[in-house]
């Protein structure tokens, strides 16, 4: 292969993987994207709200179709587990393992709380574009006159933005729930598998505890 061929190939291959890294930007703005996941659920769970009552398996079911799919559980097992998701105290295989009870455990959180949806409104606050890699939308939630900001922390995956953290009227669930763990790990004699077995964060303590 002579060398003008080789750079002229190189040179494709190159504007190419650029091209393609370029065209793959979510296409929304933080805001509207954070306005269709939020929209998407709430019509669910207004639609179907007869048929939710004391029946927790089709509140998850709903939860579970329409908001983990814009979950980054990743990002967020990376920001529960701490320092406990490096090599240097974990494995793949527990990291992963975690990742998936943290994963369903967090849909049974946001199933409880979302069971009690009757008539809740909200609104969406000016946005203010601070951030571009992981941009903060936020939303006041309205339930029986009183207002619940909730702010959703977004990240960047490549075709679309995905939610990476939570805070709720000011508390940042991830660090919370990074300290129940902590408080897991040490509950079961620093067993990191006993703890990834046990954990069950609790989103209503997470919230009360200021």
């Amino acid at each position: 292969m002579n060398t003008l061929f080789k750079q002229t190939l190189t040179a494709s291959v190159l504007s190419t993987m650029i091209a393609a890294t370029a065209f793959a930007a979510p296409a929304e703005a933080p805001p509207a994207f954070v306005k269709k996941v939020a929209d998407g659920l709430i019509s669910r769970l207004k639609t179907d709200h007869a048929k939710l009552q004391n029946n927790p398996e089709a509140v998850k079911s709903i939860v579970r179709q329409n908001l983990d799919p814009y979950i980054d559980s990743q990002s967020f097992t990376r920001i529960v587990m701490g320092t406990y998701a490096t090599n240097q105290y974990s494995t793949a295989a527990q990291r992963a393992q975690f990742e998936r009870n943290f994963r369903e455990t967090l849909i049974e959180n946001y199933g409880s709380a979302f069971a009690k949806f009757s008539n809740q409104s909200y609104s969406l606050r000016p946005y203010k574009a601070t951030n571009s890699k992981n941009p903060v939308v936020t939303l006041d939630f309205t339930n029986k006159g009183e207002k619940i900001p909730v702010s959703f922390q977004l990240v960047d995956k490549g075709s679309q933005w995905k939610i990476r953290n939570i805070n709720v009227s000011g508390i940042d669930l991830g660090l919370q729930f990074r300290n129940q763990f902590a408080a897991t790990v040490k509950r079961n004699g620093g067993s990191l598998d006993k703890a990834i077995a046990n954990f069950k964060p609790d989103a209503d303590a997470a919230v009360n505890n200021k």
